[in-house]
């Protein structure tokens, strides 16, 4: 990733609370001499390595669960808060439009991880989510264990330990500080989850 030292972001810290926010990730990896991308929810383990690590699993189907198994290195995107930007909310004339974004780009050989930590990994997913919903927990236990059993067997789980962050925060921090005002101002007024949290991100970087 192309990442300008202006956009550079490389608080480990930061980049985890980006992930811990957008657990969604796309999984890139080469099958066959061609590149092929996965989306899959991840649980973060912030406190494993220097850098943490990423554990998800793939249905035992999938051709990738096949090459990971081969211990290759991947790539796991993780993409934040993003909008357009109008160069009318600037104060400056005579600029041109552009696109605000955060985003957080992992890399690890993942390894097949055993029953236990599969299991583990199921519930410690499950918690992640539910955590925080208006209702009881949901959890495997309120299904037959010999169907969790099942189910299990049809799915591989991995643990990526994380070799190297790249994490890009491109938020007009090549701008003036009136033209990163306006943006926000802008942002702000015009509302939406997106715009938003673009203008949220773009105050705590003091902008």
């Amino acid at each position: 990733m192309y990442v300008p030292r202006q956009f550079s972001q490389d608080d480990t810290a930061v980049a985890h609370d980006l992930i811990r926010t957008n657990v969604f990730a796309t999984l890139v990896t080469e099958i066959s001499g061609r590149l092929d991308a996965t989306h899959v929810p991840v649980v973060l383990d912030a406190q494993r390595g220097a850098l943490g690590s990423l554990r998800f699993h793939l249905a035992r189907a999938n051709p990738t669960s096949k090459a990971l198994a081969d211990k290759r290195e991947v790539l796991m995107v993780f993409t934040g808060p993003h909008t357009y930007i109008s160069p009318d909310w600037y104060a400056n004339e005579n600029l041109v439009p552009t696109w605000n974004y955060a985003v957080v780009h992992a890399y690890g050989t993942p390894r097949t991880v055993d029953e236990t930590e599969l299991r583990r990994l199921l519930d410690d997913m499950t918690a992640s989510q539910e955590d925080g919903l208006a209702k009881k927990p949901w959890t495997t236990d309120k299904m037959p264990s010999d169907l969790v059993d099942k189910l299990c067997k049809a799915i591989v789980g991995f643990d990526l330990l994380i070799t190297e962050l790249q994490g890009k925060w491109k938020l007009n921090q090549n701008r003036g500080a009136d033209d990163r005002t306006g943006v926000v101002s802008a942002l702000e007024k015009l509302g939406g989850e997106s715009n938003l949290a673009v203008a949220g991100t773009m105050r705590k970087l003091g902008q």
